[in-house]
């Protein structure tokens, strides 16, 4: 019973943290219909960019993160110009081409960190890092205490943003009818190429997460796509509360089987759910 106690503490901690590299592509994917299989790749990227503030200016990684996050913003402004001029503008359906397309970008991306930073693993260095915090029986990294406080403020900040303002009123109704929204006089590709320039940003902040908690390598982002896509297809297409939920329920699910079974079994959890939710409930737990 410690032991399962001690997963499930591990697994909420772990969950939060999923939230956090999840929830831009619950706005570019679940809101925007792009299938932006690159998203792991970009995360990947930021854990660098955090990485190189850390090692050359010695910046703590979370104000890295904060440093980067305009700069990603940019990019995701960029990224979807380009994805838009290649296949909305002309009318067609990227399908197969639009995953083709991303698939080249996280390529790319993975290529250019190698060569500037090799293929061995980078970690960053904070006065966090390397300490624990004991709870009776447990001790916890407080780098994980540190990734789950920023992680969930992140989601609600972003959940908050999405529901109460009027640019966030303004992308989920370009989610659910964007002729509408035309006629009312707005443009809707800048609406959207602002929600996935958004969607990028946030991954400044879950990249310095993601390196604070674990070393990372130019392949990483492999490892995430399964989990990322699990987390937004789980919660529901669109949904940032459900995704919150849905990366608790994966985090506990994967620190269960890594406590009970072994490491080699937690990576095939997030596709086993995956396939399960798809077959019961594919509109997601809270899905529009």
């Amino acid at each position: 019973m410690d032991l399962l106690l001690g997963a499930v503490v591990l697994g909420v901690l772990l969950g939060c943290f999923y939230a956090a590299v999840s929830v831009g592509l619950s706005v570019s994917f679940g809101l925007l219909d792009v299938p932006h299989v690159a998203h792991p790749a970009f995360l990947v990227l930021a854990s660098y960019g955090v990485y190189q503030l850390n090692e050359s200016y010695d910046i703590d990684p979370l104000l890295a993160g904060l440093a980067i996050t305009p700069l990603f913003f940019l990019f995701g402004l960029l990224a979807y110009r380009v994805y838009y001029e290649t296949f909305e503008r002309r009318g067609s359906d990227a399908g197969v081409r639009g995953i083709a397309f991303f698939f080249g970008i996280a390529f790319i991306i993975e290529v250019l960190i190698i060569l500037q930073f090799g293929v061995d693993q980078r970690s960053v260095s904070a006065t966090y890092i390397g300490k624990s915090w004991r709870f009776g029986e447990f001790r916890i990294p407080i780098r994980q205490l540190v990734a789950f406080a920023v992680a969930l403020a992140l989601t609600v900040l972003l959940a908050v943003y999405l529901s109460k303002t009027f640019m966030g009123r303004a992308i989920r109704a370009v989610a659910q009818d964007e002729e509408a929204l035309r006629l009312m006089g707005a443009n809707p590709v800048r609406i959207k190429q602002f929600a996935f320039g958004i969607a990028t940003a946030v991954l400044g902040i879950a990249g310095a997460l993601l390196i604070i908690v674990a070393p990372v390598e130019p392949t990483l982002d492999r490892a995430y796509i399964g989990r990322t896509f699990c987390v937004v297809v789980m919660a529901g297409l669109g949904s940032i509360s459900g995704t919150l939920i849905a990366a608790i329920i994966l985090g506990v699910a994967e620190s269960i089987v890594l406590t009970m079974f072994g490491a080699s079994w937690a990576p095939a959890i997030s596709f086993a759910m995956l396939l399960g939710v798809l077959a019961v409930r594919p509109q997601g737990l809270l899905g529009r």
